[in-house]
């Protein structure tokens, strides 16, 4: 049996308990202020709701990627953008990757930022259910009168 060595240092673990209660703290905050948000249990994490659809989901080491991050919604083209220009901050999370979603490693992003992001992802959902207004059968030029 090999003796312990003196400064030898533990193997790395991830503390994903205290850092992802503060991170989840901080998306409840913000997803807290906007309009029809809920928060449910779904997959085993924290997710946020405008009405009945999803737009953030809390990932806290998901499956042990060593992710604290939250899954937003996010519009075409934006998660590719995002993920090349700042990989550190952004990545493509698994399930939802596929539907241009962003996976944002809180840890690394102000509080300021990750807000405009779920605003951003709430504004996306929240206009997909809105009601369509039906067109009228006549010409699409309305005039009124003056």
């Amino acid at each position: 049996m090999k003796p312990k060595q003196a400064g030898a240092k533990p193997a790395a673990k991830t503390k994903p308990t205290i850092d992802g209660e503060e991170h989840l703290q901080r998306v409840r905050r913000i997803c807290a202020t906007l309009p029809e948000t809920s928060e449910k249990i779904s997959h085993g994490e924290p997710t946020f709701f405008t009405k009945k659809k999803v737009y953030a989901m809390f990932a806290n080491n998901h499956h042990n990627d060593g992710h604290i991050a939250v899954w937003i919604a996010a519009p075409p083209g934006l998660q590719a953008m995002l993920v090349k220009t700042e990989p550190e901050k952004f990545f493509r999370p698994p399930y939802v990757g596929v539907k241009g979603w962003i996976g944002i490693e809180l840890g690394a992003i102000s509080d300021e930022e990750l807000s405009l992001h779920l605003v951003e992802a709430w504004r996306l959902i929240a206009e997909e259910q809105k009601p369509r207004r039906a067109k009228s059968r006549g010409s699409s030029f309305h005039h009124e009168a003056g």
